[in-house]
């Protein structure tokens, strides 16, 4: 009797709990979606980098670019040169001229890259809906090439306004050919005979 006490006892303890005996706090929901964790790294949309990123590749690849980037390296190169020596900010090395054009080219490189990257996965789609569509024309032509066979198979027992042309030139020949036989008297002849 003391097994069976300790056994509901056991029993409402599950209930009150759940199957698992696991505090409800720390269970997991799966109906419900899961809390937003925190990040150390900030959050960025993908999408908006992706357009950022293609608006400048696009502005890399222009005759703008090369020009304000042709004015700027002689300004800065006129200005280095031709400058009061207390004005001049890179020297004749131009070291820090060359080191702003290798920062610009670390950053440009990768912006080119994913926006070709972005230009890739657009072609992939539209390739893929150009395969699909041409899937559907080759399907729609073969489904159209079958019923104007089986039209065609069908108009060949249709009788044809020169297969009726020509049955009827046969009928008349062979109508010609049974008078030349069997002349017209001698038919009429035979008949009174016969009354």
């Amino acid at each position: 009797m003391g097994t069976d006490r300790s056994a509901e006892a056991r029993e409402r303890g599950r209930t009150a709990t759940g199957a698992s005996a696991l505090p409800r706090a720390s269970r997991v929901r799966l109906d419900q979606p899961r809390p937003a964790r925190k990040r150390l790294l900030p959050e960025y949309d993908p999408e908006a980098f992706g357009r950022f990123s293609e608006r400048i590749a696009r502005f890399l690849g222009t005759g703008r670019f090369l020009v304000w980037m042709t004015l700027t390296i002689a300004l800065w190169v006129l200005w280095n040169i031709f400058a009061p020596q207390a004005l001049r900010w890179d020297e004749y090395p131009f070291i820090f001229l060359t080191l702003m054009l290798s920062l610009q080219a670390s950053y440009a490189a990768p912006l080119i890259l994913l926006a070709q990257n972005r230009q890739d996965d657009r072609d992939r789609v539209t390739h893929e809906q150009d395969r699909k569509q041409n899937e559907r024309s080759i399907a729609d032509t073969e489904y159209l090439t079958r019923e104007i066979a089986s039209l065609r198979m069908g108009l060949g027992e249709v009788a044809t306004r020169d297969w009726i042309r020509s049955e009827f030139v046969d009928l008349v020949k062979e109508l010609e050919q049974r008078r030349s036989l069997f002349p017209p008297e001698a038919a009429s002849e035979s008949d009174e005979g016969d009354r």
